[in-house]
């Protein structure tokens, strides 16, 4: 499997691109600010061809540049409902000092093909086979995107998580914006994120990889996590 992945240019929001392999179909994922070119170029060094993008929320620093890398390409946008309206204005449930950033200059489309995900239905997709689990707490609909481990010529590849704004390296998304809930929060925690396999490489929405298993030793939500009832204040918008 191929996955790549660069910040974008504000916000420090990770983009990532998921393929088989060189050469093949790859779905786009969380496509932020300023990102067309890098993915351009990365596309086009791999030889990879989107058929979606996916979003791990509709926070404005994983969605701004979804529509127009949807509409140049034809292919339609993947959110969970509960974040739906969040391409309809998602000025509305940005922090007061980024809604201040964006109020009032921010020319909005939504894309033309906006599709629901469903967490009881696995996504087959550019020949991956994704898990979706909805990890709320950020934001009502976020969700993690979750490959299965596989052997490729007698090698162990790992599972893959793409975290979004869940789970970082240390720390985890903030709760304290529109929609945000420290108590979903704690639960996706203990059902979604302490459950997965130690091996699991978790690419967060912001910041630098990291394992489950290293996670689970070092990171204070998650090594504390029912001991410690205070709200987390971390990255994203």
């Amino acid at each position: 499997m191929l996955v790549r992945g660069f910040p974008a240019q504000a916000f420090g929001t990770n983009c990532y691109v998921v393929a088989p392999g060189p050469g093949e179909q790859c779905v786009v994922v969380d496509p932020g600010i300023g990102v067309e070119q890098q993915l351009d170029d990365l596309l086009r060094e791999h030889r990879l061809q989107p058929v979606a993008v996916l979003l791990t929320h509709g926070h404005l620093d994983h969605t701004f540049s979804v529509t127009p890398v949807c509409g140049a390409r034809g292919i339609p946008a993947l959110i969970h409902p509960a974040d739906r309206d969040q391409l309809a204005d998602p000025v509305k449930y940005l922090s007061g000092e980024s809604g201040a950033l964006f109020g009032g200059r921010l020319e909005w489309t939504e894309p033309d093909d906006v599709q629901l995900l469903d967490p009881e239905v696995p996504l087959e997709l550019a020949g991956l086979h994704l898990q979706v689990d909805l990890a709320p707490g950020h934001t009502p609909g976020s969700v993690v995107f979750r490959t299965p481990g596989s052997e490729v010529g007698g090698e162990a590849a790992a599972p893959v998580l793409l975290s979004g704004d869940v789970l970082f390296a240390g720390s985890i998304g903030r709760c304290d914006l529109p929609g945000g809930s420290w108590e979903a929060m704690q639960r996706s925690l203990a059902d979604v994120i302490l459950p997965l396999p130690d091996d699991t490489v978790v690419l967060p929405g912001h910041g630098p990889a990291t394992t489950i298993e290293r996670e689970r030793a070092t990171n204070p939500y998650l090594r504390d996590l029912a001991d410690d009832p205070r709200p987390p204040a971390s990255r994203g918008l």
